[in-house]
């Protein structure tokens, strides 16, 4: 049976190409933003655990006591990190760094019910871990009325 539509010599079957798939729209899911910054980003867990909102950082091949400025500010957790580059060979001949150096800021708001006090922070193995007491208090919720104009 003859189709019914002519067809066009411009009328081509375009192969799949792997790389287009691959691409997506920064907006497509709820973190794509994150994942343009996350060159620059302080990449973060956070979860509650026994009483604590616990937040992990990822941040290998720093200082803790030099490299770090961690504080808190209405209900704001700051994490300041400054990653320095070193300089081991004079003679080397570079050919990529994909290593990040230079200030990195991750600003995290905390729930409510999240104490300023008694905050404690470590580090271990690349990972800053610290812990805000919550305190139980939950989000005030206030309804607003709509005017009529």
């Amino acid at each position: 049976m003859a189709s019914l539509l002519r067809k066009s010599i411009f009328d081509t079957d375009w192969p799949a190409w792997p790389a287009w798939s691959t691409l997506r729209s920064p907006f497509d899911r709820n973190d794509g933003l994150i994942d343009m910054l996350e060159d620059t980003a302080i990449r973060v867990e956070e979860f509650e655990l026994d009483k604590n909102f616990v937040i992990r950082a990822e941040v290998p091949g720093i200082d803790p006591d030099k490299d770090v400025d961690l504080s808190m500010s209405d209900g704001v957790l700051r994490l300041m990190v400054h990653r320095q580059k070193e300089s081991r060979a004079t003679d080397a001949r570079h050919y990529r760094s994909e290593f990040r150096y230079g200030s990195f800021t991750r600003l995290l708001v905390l729930p409510a019910g999240a104490s300023e006090d008694d905050i404690k922070a470590t580090y271990e193995g690349g990972i800053l871990e610290v812990r805000v007491p919550m305190n139980g208090a939950k989000a005030k919720e206030k309804r607003i009325a709509i005017a009529k104009r």
